[in-house]
């Protein structure tokens, strides 16, 4: 059988789509039992399939939505701050609608998600209330990674684990091979500016390797940030600039919410048979 997807992404970290409330030979998809970890994986491979980071289930309706995320190793992941908004799209897409706000059921708890205005007939700006970032103890094997005793590590959770690294220039380090010896956490490394209230971060993500960018790394990244001073605590938010390009995260120093702030483009629709 034919299924349809959409391609998306959030500052190129890409995604595909399937909406599983569409209806197939007379059945809707989420009634039917399909094995869409196999499916994640052939997919999301760029040599067979059309190329992504992972593969997002869309269920719900209206402006209650619901998210699976499946890496493109076939691993689960809880939550995806660059995914959320591409499903959101996807979404609206879907409903051909627009609402102001989304809440989302995702499998870190629930998060909403504000539209912030249409850019064109392909891209939208959407802000997504985070929930906390909360501390983690040291993940296992991180002595792997041969880090320095001098220099600032945080370790942080978005509903999903994050290693931030801050290190002095973040193109002159192999992050593919430190990546590679904790591949079980998402490992970002951070630089300060160039702006005085802005970061740049590269990221190594669990289940997926090296990708343009990570939405809750991002938000680990400017906690880090604000924490270790790169950023002073006073700044109405953190800029974080990524190889695919930049958004913006604000965190209440207070109770430590993020909110995140950037783009979703509709890159092109798939069809797949399955």
């Amino acid at each position: 059988m034919e299924i349809r997807l959409t391609h998306h992404h959030g500052l190129g970290n890409e995604f595909l789509v399937v909406d599983t409330r569409q209806v197939v030979d007379g059945v809707a998809l989420e009634q039917m039992s399909i094995d869409w970890v196999s499916a994640a994986i052939s997919w999301c491979d760029s040599s067979g399939g059309r190329g992504a980071d992972g593969l997002l289930l869309l269920g719900g309706s209206g402006s209650n939505m619901t998210m699976r995320l499946i890496n493109a190793d076939g691993s689960p992941a809880e939550m995806s701050g660059n995914g959320i908004r591409c499903l959101v799209q996807a979404g609206f897409m879907a409903e051909n609608a627009e609402f102001p706000a989304v809440d989302v059921a995702t499998d870190a708890g629930p998060r909403t998600v504000h539209l912030v205005e249409s850019l064109d007939d392909k891209s939208v700006m959407l802000s997504v209330s985070m929930g906390l970032v909360s501390p983690l103890d040291e993940p296992e094997h991180w002595e792997r990674l041969e880090c320095h005793p001098d220099r600032p590590v945080r370790h942080l959770s978005l509903g999903n684990p994050h290693s931030v690294v801050g290190v002095d220039d973040v193109d002159a380090v192999d992050l593919r091979n430190l990546g590679e010896r904790v591949p079980h956490i998402n490992l970002e490394i951070v630089s300060p500016g160039p702006e005085p209230d802005a970061i740049t971060m590269r990221v190594h993500e669990r289940g997926v390797g090296l990708t343009q960018a990570c939405g809750t790394g991002a938000c680990a990244a400017a906690e880090a940030a604000l924490t270790w001073g790169l950023v002073a605590q006073s700044a109405d938010a953190v800029t974080v600039h990524m190889p695919g390009g930049d958004a913006v995260v604000q965190v209440n120093r207070d109770t430590t919410e993020a909110i995140l702030t950037g783009p979703a483009v509709f890159t092109g629709e798939v069809m797949v048979t399955l």
